[in-house]
């Protein structure tokens, strides 16, 4: 069975490596352009990129596969590409290039996407961070079948789990590792039994949500909102865009990186924003219902510090 594989970052890279290891036969790679980053804006290939040249595979980065795009010679020359190795099926996770509808039609059994929620709740661009928002009790991902709707394709496999305390990087890289094993399952299906191998679960338009993309702005915390509500809003924005608030005797945001609810603390009546608190086991503030401590963080122009080593540096 061949199979194109299609993604671009980290995420991505679990899944084509995982893929790979089980013997499948990956015949191309298709990854987003290199892109300068860094200091030094140097010209930088993404994670499946580096993988794929490692492992001897054959990589293809188009700037966009739209015909009647701003680059049809682009998206012609990726599809005669395509036509020429007649995919049986193609993966994607994580592309960040909008798929037309001949790239779906193409191979075999068309094209599986990787999704990291559990659809059709978080359809679109942020659904690790918006489920920690929210304070989702589960995660999980969906193999689904792509349509040219916005994630609106039918589920051919489902796998969940506990979100528990986890922050929006450690439950990226827990749903990168379910994802490979997932489509790894997908795929081992879909080679032994063909276009038999599912029973496609048609989302509920009921309950769809969708997960918009994170502003900066928003990650600047509103200490009129609940305690519950922000310690989830820290874990959600953690690593990127990054937790700030407003503290006393700063004049810029402090960057928060984690932070507890303090189930039993009382604020008696302080306003939200106060500091209640400052010691080395965290740094204490009133929120609009309850109590935040916040255990790491970082002032503008500073480095990460742990609540003991940002106390010993407070200046009122």
């Amino acid at each position: 069975m061949k199979v194109v594989f299609a993604g671009t970052p980290e995420f991505a890279r679990l899944a084509y490596a995982a893929i790979v290891d089980a013997g499948f036969d990956v015949s191309l790679v298709m990854t987003q352009p290199d892109r300068r980053a860094g200091r030094g804006m140097k010209l930088t290939p993404s994670a499946v990129k580096l993988e794929a040249l490692e492992r001897g595979g054959e990589v293809l980065q188009p700037i966009s596969l739209r015909l009647d795009g701003k680059y049809p010679e682009d998206a012609a020359a990726a599809r005669a590409s395509l036509e020429a190795l007649q995919p049986d099926v193609m993966v994607v996770a994580a592309y960040g290039l909008i798929l037309p509808q001949w790239t779906l039609d193409l191979p075999k059994y068309g094209c599986l996407n990787i999704h990291a929620s559990l659809l059709p709740r978080w359809r679109g661009a942020a659904p690790i961070q918006r489920a920690i928002e929210a304070g989702d009790e589960y995660s999980g991902v969906g193999i689904m079948q792509m349509e040219a709707g916005l994630d609106t394709g039918p589920i051919l496999l489902e796998k969940k789990l506990p979100i528990e305390r986890m922050n929006a990087a450690q439950l990226h890289d827990a749903l990168a590792a379910l994802g490979a094993e997932a489509i790894v399952d997908a795929l081992t299906k879909l080679q032994a039994n063909g276009a038999e191998a599912f029973e496609p679960q048609v989302q509920d338009v009921a309950g769809v949500t969708y997960a918009e993309k994170l502003t900066k702005e928003e990650a600047i915390l509103d200490w009129s909102e609940s305690a519950e509500v922000l310690e989830r809003k820290v874990r959600a924005f953690t690593p990127v865009p990054g937790a700030k608030v407003h503290l006393e005797g700063f004049a810029e945001p402090v960057k928060v990186f984690s932070a507890e609810l303090l189930l039993d603390a009382e604020a008696a009546g302080a306003a939200p924003g106060t500091v209640l608190a400052r010691e080395p086991e965290g740094v204490d503030v009133a929120c609009g219902q309850g109590v935040l401590r916040l255990k790491e963080l970082q002032r503008a122009g500073g480095k990460r510090q742990t609540a003991e080593q940002f106390v010993l540096g407070w200046r009122e």
